[in-house]
C-alpha cells in the first residue's frame, strides 16, 4: 500500500482466454492493494464468501486490500477480462464519491466499449512510461470511475420493467446473434414500441441493439479466425452473414484490418 499519494495505479492488464484449459488466480490471503476487474466477454468463476459466483459479461469485480482473491477463467468460456491494481490514501473517498458499491464485490456496469478503451489507454501508458504517465493514469482511472457512476445513475433511473426487458434482450441476442434478428419484429414480439426499446437499450448498454449484435458477431468471428481453419466465407456464415464481402467490410470497419489480415498477423506473432 502506497499512502503517500491520493491514487496510484500499480499495474493494468488484459486476458483473452481461448486456450488453456484454465487460468487460475489464487490469493487466499488477498493482496495489499485494490483490484478492479471488468468482464468484457464470456465469464469468470469467482469464489466469494466461500461460494462460487459466475460473473458474466458487463460486470465488474472489486477486491479491497486483504480480501481473498480466488477465481478461474476457462478456455471454453472465451473470457475477455481487463483489470487494474491501484492504491493510495484517498481510494475509499473516491470509490464512495462515485457510488461504487461498498458491501458487494460484483456489480453490473453494462457492456460498454468505453470501459475497454479506458483500460487499453491505461495499459498503453504503463507500457510506454512517457513523461507524466502517472498523472495521466490517475486521470484515466478517474474517467473509468465516472463512466461506472454514469451507468449506475442510468440504471437507477430505469424502472424495473425496462431493466428486465433490456436484460432479457441481452440474453436473447447472445443466444441468437448468428440468426437474422429484426429489431422491430423483436420489439413487437415483446409488446414494446421500437423507439421505446431502442431508447432504453441504449441507456442501459451505451449502444443500440443492432450495434450490440454486431459486436457479438465480430467478437466471435475473431475467435474463429484465431482458433479454427475455417475460411472467411465459412466464418461469415457461422456468425450470421450470407455475404462474405459485406462481412469483411464490416470487420474492417470495427477492427481496422480485413479478416484475412487479422489471421495473418496472428500467424506471424
Amino acid at each position: 500500500m502506497d499512502l503517500s499519494v491520493p491514487i496510484r495505479i500499480n499495474n493494468c492488464g488484459y486476458y483473452r482466454v481461448h486456450t488453456g484449459p484454465i487460468i487460475k488466480t489464487e490469493h487466499p490471503e488477498g493482496r495489499n492493494d485494490y483490484q478492479l476487474l471488468y468482464i468484457a466477454h464470456g465469464k469468470g468463476h469467482f469464489f466469494l464468501n466461500g461460494k462460487e459466483t459466475i460473473v458474466t459479461k458487463g460486470n465488474m469485480v472489486l477486491f479491497r486490500p486483504g480480501e481473498p482473491q480466488v477465481y478461474y477463467y476457462y478456455a471454453q468460456d472465451k473470457t475477455e477480462v481487463y483489470w487494474v491494481h491501484f492504491t493510495g490514501s484517498q481510494i475509499e473517498e473516491y470509490l464512495a464519491h462515485y457510488d461504487i458499491p461498498r458491501d458487494e464485490n460484483v456489480f453490473y456496469t453494462g457492456a460498454s466499449p468505453d470501459y475497454q478503451w479506458l483500460y487499453n489507454q491505461m495499459i498503453q501508458e504503463l507500457q510506454l512510461c512517457r513523461p507524466y504517465y502517472e498523472s495521466t493514469l490517475t486521470l484515466q482511472f478517474q474517467e473509468l470511475l465516472i463512466s461506472i457512476r454514469r451507468h449506475i445513475d442510468t440504471h437507477k433511473q430505469m424502472n424495473a420493467f425496462a431493466r428486465k426487458e433490456v436484460e432479457y434482450a441481452i440474453h436473447y441476442f447472445n443466444e441468437n446473434y448468428n440468426k437474422d434478428i429484426n429489431i422491430e419484429e423483436y420489439a413487437a414480439s415483446r409488446h414494446m414500441s421500437i423507439s421505446w426499446f431502442i431508447r432504453n437499450f441504449k441507456r442501459y448498454c451505451k449502444m443500440t441493439p443492432l450495434n450490440y449484435i454486431v459486436s457479438i458477431r465480430i467478437s466471435n468471428a475473431k475467435n474463429l479466425l484465431e482458433n479454427t481453419s475455417y475460411n472467411i466465407t465459412e466464418i461469415a456464415a457461422i456468425v450470421g452473414y450470407d455475404n462474405p464481402l459485406y462481412f469483411s467490410r464490416l470487420f474492417h470497419k470495427h477492427e481496422g484490418i480485413a479478416p484475412s489480415e487479422y489471421r495473418n498477423k496472428l500467424i506471424h506473432l
